[in-house]
């Protein structure tokens, strides 16, 4: 080489002018030929002898004369240089290659040495490039011509003062001068080439992130790279084409990834120390990860072998960490929290093999190799958030690894399966069930693994017990709340267990009795906090205590057994102080009950009240409250992140990267929503969710981060559709819904916010709003899974007999279709739903297109499209695409009824409609179409007329049950409407907030009348039959009536009570001759009202608030239709004696009824009677009337009244009259007035005014005045008194005596029966010693009676809580009265009661309810000590 060096600048000055001077003038050549000159040319070459500058300036010295000359100058140019090379090599006595070799080498150095960096770097300069250039293009001649030897050229590069620069490398392989492989081999020192390459591809990746204009080169230089390390590093023996030629370059390949891999993995465990810009040089060589940089260059196998080897290098890499280790740290090896090194390489790896590869590889890793536990929980947490199918194979390789386990008894697998449960748990619900649940699936019953034998039981926990001293308290506390299923002879095992982690507990000082009674054991969070847990604890016992108005077992349990936790942690809990409301809450009634149960001490309830009074004082001297400020900076980063995913969520290329992303959201949402962590995640996972519909609420905070988290998805939504249909836009939106619903404690704010925006603003929203709320829905429905039962709160206490609703029940009731604004609203969120679900779902079978369409939706479009459209009541059907639907939901002039009907004619559509879970009921159309306002409906009147007669008559009646019709069968249309009605009314009504409707929608109404009087002239002609002896309309109404059990007493009495009201108001709105039946008796035809007798005895008599006489409307009708019914007998006025006779014994109730409304009445049926017939009053009618003008006489004029009929009914009629006419303080003159034999007239009238009485206590409303009712009663007592009549035994109706009183009792309701203890001791003034005397069964009945009145008081639902009388003085009154009585009764009182009951039974009750008085029964009762008493003064 020294030879062929510079030789000095004298001979490049000549070279130049010669040049020069024949460039400046043009003049004939001295040469004769090209041989000549080409003579002449070597010899001055010759004489200055540098070949270099020839080789780099050979280039310049050819300039193209013309088009035609370009190809001759280059051959000459050639010829030129080899001629050179040749003379040069002759000289030296060398080969021409290799002379060429060693200058082309000599080039190179100089221009990688020409750099002016003080280090070497990795890429040239331009002036360096620029002359590289030249250089290659002159030995890709000489290797064209074959002067220049390509393996001494290897060589030579590695014997350079420093070694090449990388690019001039690769430029060399681009060339195909010297393959980067070749280089590589030709090299002695293998480990020194290792070093080079690898700090060079280290320069490279840095310099690449540094300067941006050279990133592109930089990116080519890597890949062509990749390529060469790949296909030498893990060839293939059988790929074809291909030689083994190389000896080290496999070695050095594989050194080279290796060491290259290694730089990424130290970086891991410190990326908070490490440099920004050394880390961004470490993302980018992870672009060698990327199948696209291979494409077909590289055979398959190999890279799927670099790919496998890649990822077991990473799993096992630096094994340091223990198991203890990793249990104890696994949670600060989530996702979020995973180095991004590392999780960008997984989610490099995921791409190019899947996640059942992954877990093969991860699986056969954990069985061969020492790991990293780090790296593979990491791996663990990466590949579930972002491979959807990544929670199933977990689930199956934890069931395969607690089979191996239990198989061979080893704890490998064990800890395995249980650190990878905990980690993919870690993640959310979202994307893995919680470790609670997999816990409780695993070992939670008999049949797991561990009830084999109790060799594998006793080996469970042994496991369990090493794990303790390492364990963190939320998992001992699932262990120790849902320990693994034991048999019963082996419970010492499990016992021995829980101490041990009961133990470990209290050294972490988290006490078990601090568990709260509800405590959602999924969370792994280890800041829960005892206040956060018992605060959801209060939420729940709410709960339960308003279902069943008694107080949970758990709370009581916990204020014996858990007193710690109960004091300290409840008590405070539900003792906040805050402004107590006018009418009590369920929670002052729970807080009540506890006090009076002795569960709260008396000055930690004072203290409370005083809080709150404070509290009260507080905010009226306040009003202005003054908003909790929060960071903006989580808020703001939210905003970030979420602009980000809008970015890969347009760009299809990115969708790899959304996974990854949403889990970013996911932890900065979790930051965001920080502020109430220990209360929400402590909340059980299945608690129900409780939504105010009527007026949903919701903190500023909460409602922003949800508007941001809607605004999001709408924007992604509409930008994805911009560019894909919905079907081509990939899971990413699917993901971002699943996300959100992993975060518990969002979705209260989250449904609450969609009740604002579905069910009170969605008339107002515009297209853009409608298509993105209704695609989230669509996705909060396929998420249906991770979201709890909603509680929907109507506004007001109202015993809802479904109350707690699914998500689509919800959707249901936030879809109202009742006004023309919300038809029209419900018309397009439903057909955009459907629309965007059938579309984004296309390419699902039609079994999970049916799972994941919400039944309500369909349901909602069945009712509507054919109400609004004509068209979609003839059936047609169209074949269509679903996408053509979707991209007419985005058209600017948007007709959605047009669209409805096109998505109603797709045959697609139409065979969803076939299925039974998405067709709409008779029943179910009926409760929509009976919610709609008729004033405010879509459709006129007519119109609505049109559509009810097409839905009724041509649509349900005629069609199959199975298809939700009727069958033909006119009375079951009846039942179906008469259900419906009472159902729709008893629900609470969205629309009136909370109040329950008691209107029946006449236009329904006017259906069930045509047919019920289509039944009646069906039973007509089929009279004499057994189906002509059944009155449907009251088997209806009695059906509904049955196994109707609600939780609580007071809610089953509520419901009832409104449901015969309800019945009431559809019986006086059908024809009044329905609720009477016609038979044939012979040759005769014959009136039959005995059904509704038994309905009137059973049920309506109890809600009438008179207590012993019915409604107006319910009497007047029964009236009317009995004269009506009387029209198809023979005989009308026989007919109707014989009904009204019945009555007397039957159903006396409805003559007292008539005795109480006759004013009314009387003109009424007289006029129809004499319409109808134009004869004299029917005998029985003409007694009624008889009756009323004795009463009125006897008390106008003072005739004698007539004791004619039944005496009470007489009695009622005077009562009646009495009230109406009659002013106080002429009673008793009346009473006086009554003859002999009178007694039962009296008593009759005594029971009368008693029914008063109590209604003026439990109804003061009707008018009834309870102090002219008492003063009556006691004006009949003393009455009866001065005539010596018993009377008590109307009271009790268990004595033979009492039997005469038994029509009285049958006709009142059964709480004012209930209520009689009562009025019986309203009348203690009136209670003589003379009366204890002479009634020897008094004691019996007024013990008895106190008995009645300290059970009704205990159950606390029929006392009357009216202020006429308070129920605690009534039986302080009682008691008082009882007490002073018993010393004072004769002997025979004691001894009649045991005839009737026993004194044993009698004393038990007493002593359970009243020890004292019972005492005080047990000691006068004996015979001696009431016989010494016999002779005692009076006790008044």
């Amino acid at each position: 080489m020294a030879s062929l060096a510079r030789s000095g600048d004298g001979t490049d000055a000549g070279l130049r002018k010669a040049r020069g001077a024949g460039r400046a003038r043009k003049r004939k050549s001295t040469f004769g030929s090209g041989a000549e000159l080409r003579e002449a040319a070597l010899r001055l070459v010759d004489h200055h002898q540098n070949l270099n500058d020839l080789l780099l300036e050979v280039e310049d010295s050819v300039k193209p004369g013309g088009q035609g000359g370009v190809e001759h100058q280059e051959a000459s140019s050639e010829s030129f240089i080899v001629s050179v090379l040749q003379e040069q090599a002759s000289r030296l006595g060398v080969p021409t290659a290799i002379l060429a070799a060693k200058n082309a080498v000599s080039n190179i150095e100089r221009i990688c040495q020409a750099s002016a960096s003080p280090s070497q770097v990795p890429l040239l300069n331009l002036d360096q490039r620029k002359r590289l250039s030249c250089l290659l293009q002159t030995v890709k001649d000489l290797l064209a011509n074959y002067v220049f030897c390509r393996s001494l050229f290897c060589q030579e590069m590695w014997k350079m003062k420093d070694p090449p620069v990388l690019e001039a490398v690769w430029h060399l392989h681009r060339a195909d001068i010297a393959g980067l492989g070749e280089l590589l081999e030709s090299n002695p020192a293998a480990p020194a080439v290792v070093e080079w390459l690898c700090g060079s591809l280290c320069g490279l990746c840095e310099r690449a992130e540094e300067a941006s204009g050279d990133a592109e080169l930089a990116g080519h230089v890597l890949s062509d790279f990749a390529i060469v390390l790949l296909q030498n590093g893990f060839q293939q023996t059988s790929e074809p084409g291909r030689k083994l030629e190389f000896k080290k370059v496999p070695y050095i390949c594989q050194a080279v990834l290796q060491r290259m891999l290694t730089w990424v993995l130290d970086a891991v465990g410190k990326e908070k120390q490490e440099d920004v810009s050394t880390l961004q040089a470490m993302r980018f060589w992870l672009n060698v990860f990327s199948g696209s940089v291979y494409k077909s260059a590289v055979h398959p196998d190999s890279l799927q072998q670099f790919f496998r080897h890649t990822l077991t290098e990473v799993l096992t890499y630096n094994p340091l960490l223990k198991v203890s280790d990793a249990i104890h740290m696994q949670k600060e090896w989530s996702f979020t929290r995973t180095c991004s090194l590392l999780s960008t390489l997984y989610r490099k790896l995921f791409v190019a093999f899947g996640a059942k590869e992954v877990i093969c590889q991860l699986q056969q890793v954990l069985e061969t190799h020492e790991v990293n536990w780090q790296h593979v929980l990491s791996c663990v947490s990466t590949l579930v958030v972002c491979q959807a199918e990544a929670e199933r194979l977990f689930k199956d390789l934890l069931s395969h690894l607690l089979i191996k386990a239990f198989e061979n008894y080893d704890m490998e697998n064990m800890i395995t399966a249980f650190l990878i449960a905990r980690q993919a748990a870690l993640e959310g619900p979202a994307v893995f069930m919680p470790y609670s649940e997999w816990f409780k699936a695993s070992f939670g019953n008999a049949g797991g693994h561990h009830g084999s034998s109790k060799k594998a039981l006793v080996f469970l926990f042994e496991f369990l017990s090493e794990l303790v001293p390492f364990e963190a308290a939320p998992y001992l506390k699932v262990h120790i709340m849902y320990p693994p299923f034991v048999p019963t002879k082996h419970r010492s095992i499990l016992l021995e267990y829980i101490t041990l982690a009961k133990t470990r507990l209290a050294d972490l000082k988290v006490a078990i009795e601090d568990m709260g009674l509800y405590e959602d054991l999924s969370s792994t969070d280890e800041s829960v906090q005892p206040q956060g847990q018992a605060l959801r604890d209060v939420e729940k016992a709410l709960q339960i205590f308003e279902n069943t108005r008694k107080i949970p077992t758990s709370v009581i349990e916990a204020s014996i057994f858990r007193r710690p936790y109960y004091t300290s942690w409840f008590l405070p809990a539900l003792l906040r102080p805050r402004v107590l409301p006018k009418t009590p809450d369920a929670c002052m009634a729970f807080i009540d009950s506890l006090k009076r149960a002795d569960k709260i001490p008396s000055n930690l309830y004072s203290t409370y009240m005083q809080a709150c009074r404070a509290m009260k004082e507080k905010i009226l001297q306040d009003e202005s409250k003054v908003e909790p400020s929060h960071s903006k900076e989580p808020v703001e980063q939210l905003k970030a992140d979420l602009a980000e995913l809008r970015m890969l969520i347009v760009d299809q290329a990115k969708h790899e990267d959304v996974p990854a992303q949403i889990a970013v959201i996911s932890d900065r949402l979790a930051s965001v929503l920080g502020h109430s962590n220990d209360e929400n995640e402590a909340a059980t996972l299945n608690s129900p969710i409780e939504v105010d519909i009527s007026a949903p609420r919701l903190e500023p905070c909460p409602q922003s981060v949800v508007d941001l988290l809607l605004t999001s998805f709408c924007q992604n939504l509409i930008a994805a559709s911009y560019f894909n249909p919905p079907d081509r836009q990939g899971p990413c939106l699917s993901l971002f819904v699943k996300m959100m619903c992993g975060h518990r404690n969002l979705l209260p704010a989250l449904l609450g916010r969609l009740c604002q925006l579905i069910y009170h603003q969605g008339p107002s929203l515009n297209n853009a709003h409608i298509l993105g709320l209704a695609a989230f829905v669509v996705h909060l429905s396929e998420s249906r899974a991770l979201i709890p039962e909603v509680e929907a709160n109507f506004g007001i206490s109202q015993p809802v007999p479904e109350k707690v609703l699914s998500v689509s029940e919800y959707w249901n009731r936030l879809l109202v279709c009742r006004t023309e604004e919300s038809f029209a609203f419900c018309m397009r969120f439903c057909t955009a739903a459907a629309s965007y679900l059938m579309c984004k779902f296309s390419s699902c079978s039609h079994e999970d297109l049916c799972a994941l369409l919400p039944p309500s939706l369909v349901k909602k479009l069945q009712y509507i499209v054919p109400r609004l459209c004509l068209e979609a009541r003839a059936i047609l059907c169209e074949e269509a695409k679903t996408d053509l639907t979707w991209s007419s939901l985005s058209c600017p002039s948007l007709n959605y009824r047009r669209a409805s009907l096109c998505l109603w004619k797709q045959a697609h559509f139409q065979e969803l409609l076939k299925e039974k879970a998405f067709q709409l009921s008779f029943r179910e159309w009926l409760l929509l179409e009976l919610e709609v306002y008729p004033e405010k409906d879509i459709l006129s009147a007519s119109e609505r007329q049109d559509f009810h007669y097409w839905a009724i008559y041509q649509w349900y009646l005629p069609a199959p049950s199975a298809s939700g019709g009727c069958d033909g069968d006119l009375e079951k249309a009846c039942s179906t409407i008469i259900n419906a009605i009472l159902d729709s009314s008893q629900r609470v009504d969205l629309g009136s907030y909370g109040q329950s409707k008691m209107s029946v929608n006449p236009d329904i109404l006017c259906k069930l009348q045509e047919m019920v009087l289509e039944l009646g002239c069906r039973r007509k002609l089929l009279s004499g039959s057994s189906d002509a002896q059944r009155h449907c309309l009251f088997e209806i109404l009695q059906e509904r009536l049955k196994d109707r059990k609600h939780v609580s007493a007071l809610g089953e009495q509520l419901w009832r009570q409104q449901e015969l009201l309800l019945h009431r108001r559809i019986l006086v709105g059908l024809p009044a001759s329905a609720l009477i039946m016609t038979f044939r008796k012979g040759k005769k035809t014959m009136l039959d009202c005995e059904d509704f007798f038994r309905f009137v005895n059973s049920e309506l008599k109890n809600v009438c608030s008179r207590g012993y006489a019915l409604s107006y409307d319910i009497t007047a009708h029964f009236f009317r239709g009995l004269l009506n019914a009387s029209l198809d007998c023979e005989e009308p006025a026989e007919g109707v004696n014989d009904v009204l006779t019945a009555c007397q014994t039957k159903c006396p109730i409805l003559l007292f009824s008539a005795a109480l409304w006759w004013l009314r009445l009387e003109p009424v049926l007289c006029s129809q009677w004499q319409r109808l017939f134009g004869a004299p009053l029917a005998e029985e009618l003409e007694r009624l009337k008889e009756w009323q003008s004795s009463a009125t006489s006897f008390l106008s004029s003072g005739v004698v009244f007539p004791l004619s009929g039944p005496l009470w009914i007489s009695a009622a009629f005077l009562h009646c009259t009495v009230q109406q006419q009659s002013p106080r303080g002429r009673e008793r003159n009346a009473l006086k007035r009554l003859g002999t034999d009178t007694e039962q007239l009296l008593v009759s009238l005594l029971f009368f005014s008693l029914m008063d009485l109590i209604s003026a206590k439990i109804a003061p409303k009707e008018g009834v005045d309870f102090q002219t009712s008492l003063e009556r009663s006691l004006e009949i007592v003393r009455c009866l008194e001065e005539r010596g009549t018993s009377w008590p035994l109307l009271f009790h109706s268990a004595e033979k005596d009492s039997r005469k009183y038994h029509v009285l009792r049958s006709a009142a309701s059964d709480r004012h029966v209930r209520l009689l203890p009562v009025a019986f001791y309203s009348l203690t003034a009136c209670f003589h010693q003379e009366l204890l005397a002479r009634e020897q069964t008094f004691l019996y009945v007024a013990l008895d009676l106190y008995l009645q009145l300290l059970q009704l008081f205990v159950e606390g639902n029929d006392l009357p809580q009216s202020d006429q009388g308070d129920p605690l003085k009534v039986i302080s009154t009682a008691r008082r009265f009882l007490l002073g009585a018993i010393p004072r009764c004769p002997a025979q009182s004691f001894a009649n009661i045991q005839p009737v009951r026993s004194v044993g039974l009698l004393l038990d009750t007493c002593e359970e309810l009243d020890p004292e008085l019972g005492a005080t029964l047990l000691h006068f009762s004996r015979p001696a000590v009431a016989a010494e008493l016999d002779e005692e003064l009076a006790l008044f």
